[in-house]
């Protein structure tokens, strides 16, 4: 957690200096750039990643007093953190990666995205898969689930790909009263009618929000998207008498792909993929201040101090370029055409 101190500090690497790097240094992640950019010492900035403890609840006080605590509609999804060339570093091993559709060498995010009625997203759980822990994927997203409900979260809807839509996590999500929509794989089976089972691909006369029980589980409603030749099955489920159209169902889909959109910033940005550290808690820690980070931009964009955190980056070498070139062209009159006089 953050720390608490009874005196001073005397940190020369404190958390907002290092946020501030990662949103503005365009290539180079590393303690030695930090040091020589701000003019510390390189030991400052490796004491700082080695010395804190902060914790998922930490970035939780930080984002969601940028939200409208109210009805929020919460994304779970995973991006793989590509470590291909990385050697004796821990909590990389290999996952699969939607990038790049096979496993790959990396290090797996696991994060909870709100969205609030206003349209604005925010990360507000997060986990590092950990193979020492023996758990799975769907075993961390209960755990957040469960963290962010007893921290106040005020959540309507779950929306997650079809790797979170297990029997048992829907069924949990269910007993707390919070609606969801979910992928869910073209095998599993459910019944239009008593006493007829279907895999969901050879489904009869499909329409979009159809009822239907959805095996071991209950009534839900089924929708299909299709992109280009893909075609995806998600089921839906809230209070029986209040089905949700189809028109609701792509707002409710592209609410939940926001959290693509987060993935991109937080490693095209952020930097979070970028470290040169090895041990675990100098990687969570980088990778803490990376999602700060992130919920800085956010926050700026809310405000509208700016529209494109991608602009808004190459905007801040606009100066120094501008700098360069003037001080550049000084001595450089001979190069200019010359005027001949007859």
């Amino acid at each position: 957690m953050i720390r608490r101190i009874k005196h001073a500090s005397t940190a020369t690497c404190t958390l907002p200096i290092y946020m501030g790097f990662l949103m503005t240094e365009p290539n180079s992640i590393s303690c030695t750039q930090l040091a020589e950019t701000y003019n510390i010492s390189h030991d400052s900035v490796n004491r700082f990643l080695e010395r804190e403890d902060y914790t998922p609840h930490d970035l939780y006080q930080e984002a969601i007093q940028h939200i409208d605590n109210n009805k929020l509609i919460v994304s779970i999804d995973d991006t793989v953190l590509d470590k291909p060339y990385s050697q004796h570093m821990d909590l990389v091993s290999y996952f699969w990666s939607g990038k790049h559709h096979r496993s790959v060498k990396g290090i797996n995010l696991i994060t909870l995205y709100a969205t609030d009625q206003n349209g604005q997203n925010i990360p507000i759980n997060f986990r590092i898969y950990d193979k020492s822990e023996s758990k799975t994927k769907n075993d961390y997203f209960m755990d957040m689930l469960s963290e962010v409900l007893s921290w106040g979260a005020k959540i309507q809807f779950i929306t997650g790909d079809s790797w979170y839509s297990s029997t048992g996590n829907l069924k949990t999500i269910r007993k707390y009263g919070i609606r969801f929509m979910f992928g869910i794989d073209c095998n599993r089976k459910v019944s239009p009618e008593k006493g007829q089972w279907f895999q969901l691909r050879l489904l009869p006369d499909f329409h979009q929000g159809q009822v239907v029980w959805l095996k071991d589980f209950g009534f839900v409603q089924l929708f299909k998207t299709q992109l280009k030749e893909q075609q995806r099955f998600y089921i839906v489920h809230q209070d029986e008498d209040d089905l949700l159209s189809f028109e609701g169902f792509h707002e409710l889909h592209s609410s939940h792909w926001k959290i693509e959109q987060y993935h991109r910033v937080i490693k095209q940005v952020c930097h979070i993929e970028k470290f040169q550290v090895r041990r675990s808690k100098l990687i969570l820690n980088h990778i803490f201040s990376a999602l700060m980070a992130y919920v800085e931009i956010q926050k700026n964009q809310f405000e509208r101090i700016f529209e494109n955190v991608y602009r808004w980056q190459k905007k801040l070498f606009r100066p120094v370029i501008k700098n360069f070139i003037d001080d550049f062209i000084l001595d450089k009159n001979h190069l200019l055409p010359q005027r001949i006089y007859k």
